[in-house]
Formats: structure tokens, sequence, C-alpha cells
């Protein structure tokens, strides 16, 4: 297996690094086992595993740097890696954003590993699929799934002194179903780190119910909509908020967050007070890799804070420019909730849509953040605080930013998509126009 120790990943960094005569130089090396089974038509058609070792070379001269990777790890494959890098480097035109590699960090010990994933065999595989195909096919039912899952590390180390090192695993497990006549599809997601918590039957006969449930969905008047956000539906688009929250695309004038007249809107209350969003490399439920960009340490960070907008993310040449901190963008974001359940939420609800996904989504505006996409995988109406039908899809066109301002009720955070985001009750959700995909 494809994953080296700590001690070893080191040594062969420093090996690396004793070959160069580059005025600075980066090492990363990185492998790890991943496997993975999918599924179609209630048959398995594909599975497989895979082991990967490689390493990357990065020689600077000056301004001017070149990259080279190579997956031999032999003391002549090294020697010659490392001289075609300088090569390269050499022949590289300037850099004029380029910063000076960073020296020693201090990394928090990364809890992104789990035994059990890392212990997945084509056996287990075969049962994954085994338990979310059955009770499908028992009743009539079609299944599209696909498992994945990895384990192995990552280490990187300079010509400054710079190193870290950890290892990590994940799990992802995605399901569709449909109907026997083609008209009901449901859809669930689940992705940990530790595989002991996915339970496959339990995820699929969530897509089974929204498939039978969904059978003939009924055309009504695109609209503005209460709408409850189930937490895949909600992710899809809290997650793109959190990947604009960059610093120098707010002060250039191409971002929501910019200001008029220049520079950014930190410390402006944009959202309703209730958004608190924030990220934690260490947070139980979706630990993170303890670095970022240029190998700079993440630490937990308030992004969001009561609708106030509290950090932006800064790479290590804009925050020189502007006198700041460099500040690396999350991995993934945490939402805090609130503490009503999704029953509860179509319980005290008059007449909306309930939202099982989003897909196909496309950016409109970027100062707006704006985005476009339909709806998929079960769309139902709510009246009198019941769930009537399921409706025909729509297109809709809104902006999380606006969406974030139109709260009326939040749930408990969930893990989805690499992010912990709550279900969420919105008013005036804007749908354009109706689909006629499934």
């Amino acid at each position: 297996m494809a994953v080296l120790t700590k001690e070893e990943a080191k040594q062969i960094i420093d090996k690396v690094l004793s070959y160069s005569e580059a005025d600075e130089m980066s090492v990363n090396i990185y492998g790890g086992k991943t496997g993975n089974i999918r599924y179609a038509r209630n048959t398995v058609n594909t599975s497989g595993e895979s082991d990967e070792l490689g390493l990357s070379i990065t020689s600077v001269f000056g301004k001017k740097s070149g990259n080279t990777s190579i997956n031999e790890l032999d003391d002549d494959s090294l020697r010659k890696a490392v001289k075609r890098s300088e090569e390269i480097a050499r022949l590289a035109p300037e850099n004029p954003e380029y910063m000076p590699m960073l020296g020693p960090q201090e990394y928090e010990e990364a809890k992104t590993f789990s035994e059990a994933t890392d212990a997945i065999d084509p056996d287990f595989r075969a049962q994954v699929a085994a338990d979310s195909i059955l009770p499908a096919s028992d009743k009539n039912l079609t299944t599209a799934g696909y498992l994945e899952d990895f384990s192995g590390f990552s280490a990187m180390g300079n010509s400054k002194g710079m190193f870290g090192y950890y290892k990590s695993t994940s799990v992802d497990f995605s399901i569709t179903v449909r109907t026997a006549d083609g008209t009901g599809s449901g859809y669930a997601i689940k992705d940990f780190n530790d595989v002991s918590l996915l339970n496959s039957r339990q995820t699929t006969e969530v897509a089974m119910q929204k498939a039978a449930a969904s059978v003939n969905a009924q055309a009504i008047e695109p609209g503005k909509y209460t709408v409850i956000l189930e937490p895949t539906a909600a992710s899809n688009l809290i997650g793109l908020l959190a990947r604009s929250m960059d610093a120098r695309s707010a002060d250039e004038g191409r971002s929501f967050l910019s200001k008029k007249g220049g520079g950014n809107r930190v410390g402006e209350k944009l959202f309703d007070e209730r958004v608190n969003i924030y990220s934690d490399p260490a947070h139980v439920d979706i630990p993170a890799s303890p670095w970022g960009a240029d190998g700079l340490p993440r630490q937990k960070t308030s992004w969001i804070e009561n609708g106030v907008v509290k950090n932006m993310v800064y790479s290590r040449f804009w925050a020189e420019q502007q006198g700041k901190e460099p500040l690396p963008g999350p991995s993934g974001i945490i939402m805090e909730g609130g503490t009503q359940s999704l029953a509860e939420m179509i319980r005290n609800t008059d007449r909306g849509v309930l939202v099982t996904r989003f897909w196909y989504i496309r950016a409109v505006d970027p100062q707006t953040l704006l985005y476009t996409g339909l709806t998929r995988d079960g769309t139902f109406y709510i009246e009198n605080g019941q769930i009537k039908f399921p409706v025909k899809n729509f297109r809709f066109n809104e902006s999380p930013v606006i969406m974030l301002n139109n709260i009326e009720a939040m749930g408990k955070p969930e893990r989805t998509g690499g992010n912990m985001i709550p279900p969420m009750k919105i008013r005036d959700f804007t749908f354009t126009s109706l689909s006629d995909a499934v």
C-alpha cells in the first residue's frame, strides 16, 4: 500500500532537497489507496482499487519557477526530476507576484484518519452495494449508485525548513433510485472520514421514499415561493458563497463583497443575524488538512458572525499588498443552525415547496452572486402543513446572499458535500420556469 510514514516521507523530501541547486525548492509527496464500486440498473458494472505514490518538485531561481512530477522514487529518478524542474525554472518567465517560500510552521494534528475506512476491502464494497440494491429491487425500484473510498497521506517540505505530514481517509456514497416507469426519482448522498458512520441501506431507503413519492409530478406555476431546502440542497448554494470570500476579487471590484469606490465589505452586516459560518480543521464531523495554500496553517476561523462578514481569504501576495495577514481558505464550512426538524418546518408552512437537491448550477452574476440551476430528484408542494403532491422540477434564479436574508427557520446541521449545513426554510425563493426532467 502506498502510504509512507512521517519519517519515511521526511527522509525522501530531505534527500530531494539535498540535490537542489536552486535558490528555493519545495517538495510534495502523496499517496494512498483508492477503491470504488459502481452499479446501475441494480447490477454492479465496475469496481476496482488503485495505489498511487507521487512526488512533485518546484524549483525557484529569483522569481522564476519550474515544476515537475514523478512516481518513481529511486535516487536516480529523484536526481533527474530535480534537474528537470531546475531546467524548466531557468526557462520560465518571472512571476511578478511570486512570494518567497515560508519557513517552519506549526500545524495542528489532523484528525482526518479512520482505521475503519483504511480497512475497506472489495468484500466490504460489495456488501455496501448489496445493501443498497436488494431493498430497492424487492420493491421494483431501480438503483444507480457509487461508492469511493480513499486512505492515504500527504507530506510537504521546502528548503526553508518547512515540513508537514498528515494521513487521511474518506468515503463518498451517492445513490439515485428510479421507479419502474421512470416518472419518480430520489437521491441521497453521504460522505464521511469514518466509514462506520455510513449505512448504505438506510441512505438508499431515503432515496427510495423520495422516488416513490415523486411519481406523476404535477406542474405548478413558477414564481416566488417559500422553500424548505434539505441540507444537500442548501449546501449546493451555501458552498458557492463560501468559495467566494476572496479578498482580492472583492478589492478589485469583481465580487459581491466589493465596496463601491474600492475595498471590500468586511465588517458589514450582509445577512440575517442568525447566520454564523465558520471553518475548523479540527472539527469532529468535518476534519480537514492542517494547511492550505503555500503551506499556511489552517485554524478555526469565523467567516460570518451574526450576519456580519468577519474575515476574507487573503493569499500571501495580496495580504502583503494590502497590509493584512494571509489567511487560507477553508476546506469545508460549518453553518450553525436552529432547532426545528424538517417535519416541523413542513408543519409550519402554509404554502411552499420542499427541495431535495439542486443540480447543473451555473453563475449568472458574480457581483451579486446570482446563480441559476434546476431542482431534481424529488420536489414537493406543501399546503397547510402537509406535503400534498410532487411537482415538476423548476429552474431557479437566486443568490445565496438574498437567500440568507430570507431565513424563516433552520434545523440541525448535517454533513453533506464536505460541509456542515442545516436544513433551511427560506421565503421568496425565485423559480423562473418549469423543467420536464425527472
